[in-house]
């Protein structure tokens, strides 16, 4: 069930902020009168501080996190008894694709809401505060993981702006139950306005052709409809296969995407076909973007790609495995690109590894991309927090780079603070966000706050040095 929350914050007194970690500030919060997010309206010097400038001991402030791209109704599927006999023996894209089959038919009510709070507890404990969630629609599973996810996106609202996303995983356009198929997405985008995404995987289609009515099917109703689309797309490391990703700028282009829709948003899924683009590739990519005005952002998911991306050894080098995931921080820097990270899987065989914590899909980035500078780790925390939230259309026009909280932004933040997890009475400070992503905190040194209310547990056993004001319960 959803945690229990505090009633409004008015006011965070004695925290630091990212670029000014030599002072202390006291950030102010202020609520419609009718139930609305609320707004920081102020964040100023605080008067009188517990510690010393150089102390370092008072509470970083980050904007919360996100999840850009994770799959709700498959997630730790590895953990339930009932699917035990589904875990991987290969390791391939096949059978995760086959065993996922199976597993779906399997699926029922109850065991989706099980899995999905606790993909929903692990996260919010995270410090997720929004994601983009996908549900499959589809002949197997019908709309039984549609109507879960909604569900769970009513309960947990509170904490947690779930854009619930109703995925084609399955063809729509070949194989004997494409028709099926996409007659149920339709159903239920006329039934279920709560939709705010349509997905597709143009890839599993049997043929190019079909690939290519998926994606035109796909942009075609999200305008109609006025929804953000979201394709899974170009999930290949074989050079032979033609990249799709120009025929979704051509489509977009083709259906005035830009003038028809100036808040929705696209974004491109994996595409680890891009890896093997040359320069002048990149360029063009970056160029029929930039001056057509398309409102696309790339999401890389490293955990799942560097698990199933993966080319065929040569026979003269059977030890060379390459493995493939789009490189983000050079997206971001070289090619003025939007691109971001997301966990995309959870205990799953397409990803049997990793967790539902951002930060350490952040840290993973950093030997991914040899990315070690503090720069460089500022700009991971943004592809799992601000960028992430700007490119699934939740952050508006404070746009997503920079992580030094403003005026106008809305209270959904981390406070991350110096506590003993090791039970030897010693307490290591991260000061910096560069020390957060390295090496990420335990959950119990972070404060999540969800649209101005903290989260509850709050840890009271150990010492908080950031000072809570509340709204008044009868206000």
């Amino acid at each position: 069930m959803p945690p229990s929350l505090t009633t409004q914050i008015t006011q965070i007194q004695g925290v630091r902020l990212v670029g000014a970690n030599d002072t202390e500030w006291d950030i102010t919060i202020k609520y419609p009168e009718k139930p609305a997010k609320g707004t920081i309206i102020a964040i100023t010097p605080t008067r009188s501080c517990n510690s010393s400038p150089d102390d370092n001991s008072s509470s970083l402030a980050l904007p919360a996190l996100t999840h850009p791209h994770i799959h709700l109704d498959k997630a730790y599927v590895h953990s339930t008894r009932e699917y035990t006999h589904l875990l991987p023996s290969e390791g391939s894209f096949q059978e995760a694709l086959s065993f996922t089959t199976q597993a779906k038919k399997q699926f029922n009510p109850a065991d989706l809401m099980k899995r999905g709070e606790w993909l929903l507890a692990e996260s919010v404990s995270a410090g997720v505060t929004a994601m983009r969630a996908f549900v499959e629609v589809d002949h197997t599973v019908k709309l039984t993981c549609l109507e879960a996810g909604l569900k769970l996106k009513d309960q947990w609202k509170e904490c947690c702006d779930l854009q619930i996303v109703s995925l084609a995983q399955d063809p729509i356009f070949s194989s004997e139950y494409g028709d099926e198929n996409r007659d149920l997405i339709e159903e239920a985008l006329q039934r279920y306005p709560q939709i705010d995404v349509i997905g597709t995987t143009p890839y599993v289609e049997s043929s190019t052709d079909a690939a290519r009515r998926n994606i035109d099917w796909a942009i075609e109703t999200a305008l109609k409809l006025d929804k953000h689309v979201d394709f899974h797309l170009d999930y290949t490391l074989d050079s032979s296969k033609e990249a799709l990703v120009w025929y979704v700028l051509q489509a977009l282009q083709r259906n005035k995407w830009t003038s028809q829709s100036s808040s929705r948003r696209v974004m491109l899924g994996h595409c680890t076909r891009l890896t093997l683009f040359t320069d002048e590739e990149w360029s063009d990519l970056a160029k029929k973007i930039r001056n057509n005005d398309l409102p696309v952002s790339f999401v890389g998911l490293p955990t799942s790609d560097m698990y199933m991306a993966s080319a065929s050894p040569a026979a003269n080098a059977p030890h060379n495995r390459p493995r493939g995931t789009l490189h983000v921080l050079k997206m971001i820097r070289e090619h003025g690109l939007d691109a971001i990270i997301g966990v995309n899987n959870v205990g799953n065989a397409f990803t049997p590894w990793g967790s539902a914590d951002p930060l350490s899909l952040a840290c993973l980035g950093v030997g991914i991309y040899q990315a070690g500078t503090q720069k460089d780790a500022e700009l991971l925390y943004e592809c799992v927090s601000t960028r992430a939230r700007a490119a699934i259309g939740l952050l508006g026009s404070r746009g997503g780079s920079g992580l030094m909280l403003k005026e106008g932004d809305q209270p959904d933040l981390i406070l991350l603070h110096n506590v003993d997890d090791t039970g030897c009475n010693v307490s290591r400070p991260r000061r910096s966000v560069a020390e957060v992503v390295w090496d990420p905190p335990a959950r119990v040194s972070r404060h999540v706050i969800c649209n101005g209310h903290l989260k509850l547990p709050s840890h009271p056993t150990y010492p908080e040095t950031a000072r809570y004001y509340f709204k008044d319960n009868d206000a």
